[in-house]
């Protein structure tokens, strides 16, 4: 009984050491609880089924990330325990002197853990449960759900995962703290304060030569992520490579900059002597000398939190706001024709799917008993021809070699894709693009994806003439016009050669044609009726009535679900990932510099004895922590602008329009969370310094 009051007046007492403590574990229970309530608040949404399948896939995904989330909260809250056990040294040693055991010391520590682990677990989850209401509305709002059965949600299964998760990494923390507890010596607890880390003044010289190993390596991988000559190391093992590089060289970057700051510095007299920057400057190089690992930690997390939030938010509102220009018209059919007999056994077609190749859309509806007039209006049929002759390889001339730096793996004995002017003109006015005009003797290139279209630019500005049906044309045009002709929430169309109808002076019933396109718009107006159509066009069961029909369907609603779908659970992976991530590195930051103020007690006691004020004495910690905090968000800051670079270039088939905004949003959280640890860590600090004072 005496331990459990003596416990709760420790706390009580100690209550601004646990502030950090506190605010990490309750930020951590509450991302937890909120995250794994998704799939309760998602039930009272008016979605479609499709979207329903989307969310339960988005949970799923979210309870596996769960488990990797728990590991780095459970070191992180270790880590804070040691933090917390240090602080307390000399109240650990007064207790061994009055002759109390190391085992009634550990059951102290025991309770103090379990009230504060309760009384965290209990306010977290009450934040957690305020703020998953919120996340309701983001929900619906990623969804574009209705909203009428909105109401206030209790997940009992996230509330129980967040309870045993926490309460295993609780457990840890108690192993972790007997542990400690029993290895403690007297001596050690006793003179515990007046340890400091000694500052082993490095060679100038060796960092030097190590700063500039570290800026030649990163440069290095700036270069190959940021594709200043259109290559880029498209593998797994070059991107893997890049990033060890990357992570070896902020090490050393950080472990040269700790030897040369305070040499450059103290070259500095009137900088150096100034008011208490001399001190100033041996504590943050004391502190950056000593903890070159973390610190190389912190910045990759940084970076990676940085990379993760700004390229995880743009994608939902990219894919969104692809949708209204790529998914223009309500359906596009699309059917493989003129199947040769010679590719039957190498792809597996029957004699069925071969002979319903050489049927038209229209005529492969009438045979599914689907009345084509009945349901769509604007129809607009486009074919696709090939010539054996036109390769990837041949339509590149002399930037060949540049495209295959860039794309290794492609298949450049691939035919590219030939359409009719006429054609493409009448999808063109459908889909809202341009339409275009050609001599007898001249053809044109239209596609959106960007880093295709930068190599097709430059075959293009060379003239490259082209032989299409034994007919040689050259570009009207010195670049790529934007256009497509199939349906997508991304820009994948890589080029289309386009050319004079003339050219294609053969049947339909060509071998050349491979496949067709049908585009159009459904007579109905209202979503419902829309949906009941689609319904028809799209029925699995057709495939299992009619197995040797070649047709595909592709549609609004379908793309604009798929889309929303899956844009939306990236979105939540990255900002769950994404903020446990800036939690941690803001902790740890935190944590580290909590630690250091209390060994400093007795510095600053020193430096008020020989005349220093306050003020004095506060502005030279705050521009300790500021420094400590933002030396490693600065490189993280350096490492993103490359780094979200690159995430550009993977992802721009999703459109890179939004990643301003993506970016700011980042921002923000970096401000609120990463500089909410820093102002709480410099009012603990400053508490901590003014303790001793005489």
């Amino acid at each position: 009984m005496m331990l459990c009051k003596l416990s709760l007046k420790n706390i009580k007492k100690s209550f601004k050491d646990y502030t950090i403590y506190f605010f990490t574990l309750i930020l951590g229970v509450a991302i937890f609880y909120v995250f794994n309530a998704i799939e309760s608040q998602t039930v009272l949404l008016q979605t479609k089924q499709s979207t329903y399948d989307i969310i339960e896939m988005m949970t799923q995904t979210l309870s596996a990330v769960s488990v990797f989330v728990s590991f780095i909260l459970g070191f992180l809250i270790i880590y804070a325990s040691r933090f917390l056990i240090k602080r307390r040294n000399k109240e650990f040693a007064v207790y061994m002197t009055l002759g109390m055991g190391k085992r009634k010391i550990s059951m102290i520590l025991f309770i103090e853990t379990i009230a504060i682990g309760i009384l965290s677990l209990g306010v977290g989850l009450a934040l957690g449960i305020a703020l998953s209401q919120l996340m309701s509305l983001l929900v619906a709002n990623m969804f574009e759900a209705d909203m009428t059965n909105f109401a206030f949600t209790f997940s009992k299964a996230a509330l129980i995962k967040t309870v045993i998760y926490f309460s295993i990494m609780y457990l840890l923390v108690m192993i972790f703290n007997t542990v400690q507890v029993s290895r403690c010596k007297l001596i050690d607890l006793i003179n515990a304060n007046k340890r400091s880390e000694k500052i082993k003044m490095k060679n100038p010289i060796l960092c030097t030569i190590i700063f500039l190993v570290a800026v030649m390596i990163l440069g290095y991988c700036y270069y190959k992520v940021s594709i200043p000559d259109g290559t880029s190391s498209s593998t797994v093992k070059d991107i893997g490579i890049i990033i060890a590089l990357g992570s070896l060289s902020t090490f050393l970057l950080f472990w040269s900059l700790s030897g040369l700051m305070l040499k450059i510095v103290q070259m500095m007299h009137k900088v150096y002597y100034k008011g208490l920057n001399s001190f100033t400057l041996r504590q943050i190089s004391s502190k950056i000398n000593t903890t070159v690992f973390s610190m190389t930690i912190i910045c990759l997390m940084l970076f990676v939190t940085i990379c993760v939030l700004s390229s995880s938010l743009s994608i939902k509102n990219s894919m969104t706001a692809n949708l209204k220009e790529l998914a223009p018209a309500d359906i596009e059919l699309t059917k493989k024709r003129n199947i040769p007999k010679e590719l039957q056994e190498d792809y597996g077609y029957t004699d069925g799917q071969i002979d319903s190749s050489y049927k038209t859309i229209s005529e492969t509806l009438e045979d599914l008993n689907i009345d084509e007039e009945k349901y769509l209006t604007d129809q607009t049929t486009i074919h696709i021809y090939t010539d054996s002759s036109l390769t990837y390889a041949t339509s590149m001339g002399k930037t060949l070699d540049k495209m295959k730096k860039m794309y290794p793996y492609l298949d450049y004995t691939s035919p590219e894709v030939i359409v009719k002017l006429s054609e493409y003109n009448k999808v063109a006015k459908i889909f809202n693009n341009e339409t275009y005009s050609l001599d007898d003797d001249e053809y044109m290139v239209i596609g959106d994806y960007e880093s295709m279209i930068n190599l097709r630019n430059e075959a293009l500005a060379e003239d490259t003439p082209l032989t299409i049906f034994g007919k040689e044309l050259t570009p009207k045009y010195k670049e790529v016009k934007n256009g497509f002709i199939e349906m997508s929430s991304n820009h994948i169309t890589d080029g289309i050669i386009v050319v004079p109808d003339d050219v294609i002076n053969v049947a339909d019933d060509s071998p050349q044609m491979e496949e067709e396109y049908m585009i159009a718009n459904y007579k109905a107006s209202d979503e419902k009726t829309k949906e009941e159509i689609e319904a028809t066009f799209t029925n699995p069961e057709l495939n299992d009535l009619y197995p040797d029909i070649t047709l595909e369907g592709t549609t609004r609603i379908a793309i604009y679900d798929a889309s929303v779908g899956l844009g939306a659970m990236i979105t939540f992976i990255g900002l769950y990932l994404g903020i446990i991530f800036l939690i941690s590195s803001a902790a740890l930051l935190a944590l580290k510099e909590l630690s250091e103020s209390t060994d400093n007690i007795t510095r600053y006691t020193m430096l008020r004895r020989i005349g220093a004020s306050d003020k004095q004495l506060n502005r030279a910690l705050f521009r300790q922590i500021a420094i400590f905090f933002f030396f490693p968000l600065l490189i993280a800051i350096i490492h993103s602008i490359f780094g979200i670079k690159f995430c550009i270039f993977i992802l721009e088939t999703f459109g890179k329009d939004e990643m301003l905004a993506s970016v700011g949003m980042t921002m923000i959280f970096l401000i609120l969370i990463y500089g909410g640890y820093f102002l709480i860590t410099y009012y603990c600090s400053k508490n901590i310094i003014k303790e001793k004072r005489l």
